[in-house]
């Protein structure tokens, strides 16, 4: 729909309602999307993924060229290239790029709640941005930004309840694999920790906040080359050292006092995966919250809580990254030979069935003539 109008797109949607059902009744929710021209396809695709759990409107505000005259060109997509939602993708051109809220407004679902979704470089005031300050919830990408830690502490400064960031999504995996590890005895606590990963990992400083917020004990965050994401967790207890090292970005191994050294899949997770984990709950994240506005706060305040990789494996306080990776290749070396072995092992059924009496009616009057015979 070149040059086209919210109205004429609003009228559109009451057409294909009409001629293909009232698809609006299944919706949950309006999922808005700001971004630009050039990201727009990549944000729909994930946009799409989370929607198959969640059925929603997806409104994408894909601001081209800034220059030149207003335009609006609009899409409607629905069916098989809408997952199980409806998209409509809004170009902008011109000084139209900046009204992106009074473009919104027309397409919203009638009393459904509002979701915004920044997949790129979000405001600083995510709250009273135009847009932003119509949703319930608030999604920003600290990750998407050029400075990605500086960014994480400006939404610390601006935090409004239902603000939350896919650095805190990521944690998901390796909070619920550290919480899990203390319900092993014995419950000791714990003395110190440190957490190792890339030097513009927004995910890294909370994952070290939320540990200094929640174990009250001295975190060190060791900053390794940039680019990453984490490598690893070390928790200092007088029973023993709690480990999860992830030093490939893709498979961790777990050491626990006592229990054997486990190795678990831990990929980095998509903007899928975080977007449906964002959607799945409407009301505010207050842990999120006190990490972002206070365990930030709390890392900062102590003293050399700052290292570099160098500095924290030459006093002992850092992994070593490359014997993680030769230990881990070893676990998996081992652990293939025990498979090969367990694979090579014939099972019960495989072996020969013992050779069952014969018990047809000839065989069985034969010996019931010779018994008879024998009395």
């Amino acid at each position: 729909m070149p040059r086209t109008s919210t109205a004429a797109i609003a009228k559109r949607l009451v057409h294909l309602r009409d001629s293909g059902g009232a698809v609006a009744l299944g919706r949950v929710l309006t999922l808005v999307v700001p971004t630009d021209d050039e990201h727009a396809e990549a944000a729909i695709e994930a946009a799409n993924d989370a929607s198959r759990e969640h059925p929603c409107r997806i409104l994408v505000l894909a601001a081209a060229d800034e220059r030149g005259t207003s335009r609006l060109d609009g899409q409607i997509r629905v069916g098989g290239d809408a997952g199980a939602s409806e998209v409509i993708v809004l170009r902008s051109y011109g000084p139209l790029t900046g009204h992106g809220a009074s473009m919104v407004i027309p397409l919203l679902l009638p009393d459904a709640p509002v979701v915004v979704w920044w997949p790129g470089e979000a405001p600083e005031h995510p709250a009273t941005d135009p847009i932003g300050s119509m949703a319930q919830r608030r999604i920003t990408d600290a990750a998407a930004s050029p400075d990605p830690v500086a960014a994480l502490h400006r939404l610390a400064a601006h935090h409004v309840p239902g603000d939350t960031d896919f650095a805190w999504s990521r944690l998901t995996l390796w909070r619920g694999l550290l919480a899990a590890a203390f319900d092993q005895v014995p419950a000791d606590v714990v003395t110190s920790a440190t957490v190792t990963g890339a030097s513009n990992s927004p995910s890294t400083e909370l994952l070290a906040a939320w540990l200094a917020l929640a174990l009250q004990c001295p975190v060190t965050r060791v900053s390794g080359p940039a680019g990453g994401g984490i490598v690893g967790v070390r928790l200092e207890r007088p029973s023993g050292v709690i480990e999860l090292a992830r030093p490939d970005s893709r498979v961790a191994t777990l050491t626990q006092p006592g229990q054997p050294e486990r190795r678990l899949a831990l990929p980095r997770r998509s903007n899928r995966d975080c977007l449906a984990e964002e959607l799945r709950r409407l009301d505010p994240d207050d842990i999120y919250g006190e990490v972002l506005t206070h365990g930030l706060a709390v890392l900062d305040a102590e003293a050399d809580s700052h290292v570099g990789l160098a500095e924290a494996h030459a006093t002992g306080r850092g992994p070593d990254v490359a014997e993680q990776l030769r230990h881990g290749a070893e676990l998996d070396a081992a652990a293939h030979v025990r498979a090969a072995a367990i694979q090579a092992t014939p099972s019960v059924t495989d072996k020969a069935p013992a050779t069952a009496p014969d018990r047809t009616p000839e065989k069985v009057s034969q010996k019931a003539t010779v018994g008879k015979d024998a009395s």
